[in-house]
């Protein structure tokens, strides 16, 4: 009778062990999330007090660029010598970054701290999916998916919040201070409860891989956020940063067909599905990351909205975003079925951003709000199925490289839709400007397209009018070539093959089977 209790509470013990597991990820994905919401609120403060206002885009860029660099080596990393230990590895990382980062006196300190802190952010983000892809089958992640985009959406609305009101009562510091705490609880829940077997690669790592690579995506995101602010797009510096990150890319995959070990197995490519929501995922980060920045700006130049409470102007778009993620989730893990979601997402995604494009000096908040909100149906459809169909269609001795290449082709989208969003939003506005506005107009926006609300409220009645329209004129070019952009998406999706999920049906071959949580209890 013993053993009979032994054998029903079993599964009862590992699906609570698994759930520990999975609020350890979940704070771990806040982290990667929150950090930079966080310290963009506080980074006037900390200019006040460290200076360097020259260099102030480097505390944002030396991050961006060291955790997409290193976000591939990672989950290569994780294949090759055990996910827990090198998972566990890029956290103290991340938490060493964030404690140096507090503890800067100059800014060439903080950049380079907050470097040593991206190196480590590359790991957690990708750790976090393959981890979950190792302990529950793809029929069974769905279930997940809402918990995936709940911290997703209260990372973006509260972000700005909590680091308002960090900066306010405790100091900047605490911006990167509030890190530690949360990142040693995951630590400890990790280290007791997870338990991931133990793994010892023969091959040596693909250092010269690793290193083209490195050179190639440092490029492109230097092009990206250096194009059309700090040299013209046709400047010999973003000439040469083009031409050595097509080189390092030409021959990082020339290399990738040599090496023993890979950072990147281009048979990985090979899989249809995978390919496609590489792509997928890349147009969704262009998308995503364009609508967050300039979607406030519409709201608090235009509407007339707070900037304080800037965070929740997205409520909208990422609350239906959460809801359609959870529907998406269970629809899959009951039916096993996700080709519709890709469709109908792409489709969605298209018409809101569309819809956008739309909005001028008149359009209500209600308006705007539904515009949002169909964005936000289209993104939730596609933000967790892209990884789910992406680890779905590699072995699981890829797990991680799939992992890592699908957040690093979402992470490249948002820095191109940064980047190209914002040039195109930029020169509408100042052009706009120096139309209705006249010589004051063009002399207002010299500098920057962007106002904040203090310099709008000391413009004349007509030069404010005048800038509202080039907002709005602004905001309509950069949504609609979003639009367009989005296109590309569905056209992708409409190719994926619907593949049966790991774990879906009741007769599973050898090689479908799907893997046991290893979750030690």
């Amino acid at each position: 009778m013993a053993d009979t209790q032994t054998v029903e509470t079993e599964p009862d013990k590992k699906q609570r062990s698994v759930r520990v597991v999975l609020l350890a990820l979940m704070i771990t994905m806040m982290l990667a999330m929150l950090d930079n919401m966080i310290v963009g609120t506080a980074m006037p403060t900390i200019v006040g007090e460290l200076g360097g206002l020259e260099h102030l885009s480097w505390v944002v860029t030396a991050y961006t660029l060291a955790t997409a660099a290193a976000t591939p080596l990672w989950g290569k990393l994780g294949d090759m010598y055990g996910r827990k230990g090198v998972f566990m590895t890029s956290i103290v990382l991340f938490l060493i970054g964030s404690a140096l980062s507090g503890m800067a006196q100059d800014m060439g300190q903080l950049i380079g701290f907050r470097a040593v802190q991206g190196l480590g952010a590359g790991g957690l983000m990708v750790g976090v999916m393959a981890i979950i892809g190792d302990l529950i089958p793809p029929r069974e992640r769905g279930k997940y998916q809402g918990m995936m985009a709940g911290v997703m959406a209260l990372a973006m609305i509260g972000g700005p919040l909590v680091g308002g009101t960090i900066t306010d009562n405790w100091g900047w510091r605490w911006s990167f201070y509030i890190n530690l705490p949360l990142g040693v609880v995951a630590l400890g829940l990790i280290s007791v409860v997870l338990h991931l077997p133990a793994k010892r690669a023969q091959a040596r790592i693909d250092y010269l891989g690793a290193a083209l690579l490195t050179v190639g995506i440092t490029s492109i995101v230097l092009v990206t956020t250096w194009g059309g602010t700090e040299y013209a797009w046709t400047s010999a510096r973003i000439m040469e940063l083009i031409g050595i990150g097509v080189a390092a890319l030409v021959g990082f995959v020339f290399w990738q067909t040599k090496a023993a070990e890979p950072v990147l197995p281009l048979h990985i490519f090979r899989s249809r599905n995978f390919t496609l929501m590489s792509i997928i995922g890349f147009i969704t980060g262009f998308v995503m990351f364009g609508a967050t920045l300039f979607l406030p700006l519409y709201q608090q130049s235009v509407q007339g909205a707070s900037a304080t409470n800037s965070g929740l102007l997205l409520l909208p778009m990422l609350g239906a975003m959460l809801v359609t993620s959870m529907v998406a989730g269970r629809v899959t893990t009951n039916s096993g079925r996700y080709y519709v979601f890709p469709v109908v997402g792409s489709v969605l995604m298209v018409v809101g951003l569309y819809l956008l494009s739309t909005m001028d000096t008149g359009t209500s908040r209600l308006t705007s709000g539904i515009f949002m909100a169909v964005v936000g149906l289209g993104m939730g459809c596609l933000m967790q199925i892209t990884m789910l169909v992406a680890q779905n269609s590699v072995e699981m001795k890829d797990m991680g490289v799939a992992s890592s290449s699908t957040t690093l082709f979402r992470t490249l989208g948002s820095s191109f839709g940064v980047a190209i969003m914002g040039a195109l939003f930029n020169h509408r506005v100042q052009d706009t400007m120096a139309e209705r506005g006249g010589e004051l107009g063009s002399k207002v926006t010299e500098q920057s397209a962007q106002l904040d609300a203090k310099s709008l409220e000391k413009l004349p009645d007509a030069v404010r009018e005048a800038y509202q329209y080039a907002v709005s004129a602004g905001t309509h070019s950069a949504f609609l070539l979003g639009s367009i952009v989005a296109v590309v998406a569905l056209v992708a999706a409409v190719f994926v093959k619907e593949v049966p999920l790991k774990g879906a049906g009741p007769q599973k071959s050898a090689d479908d089977a799907a893997p046991a949580p290893l979750v030690e209890v």
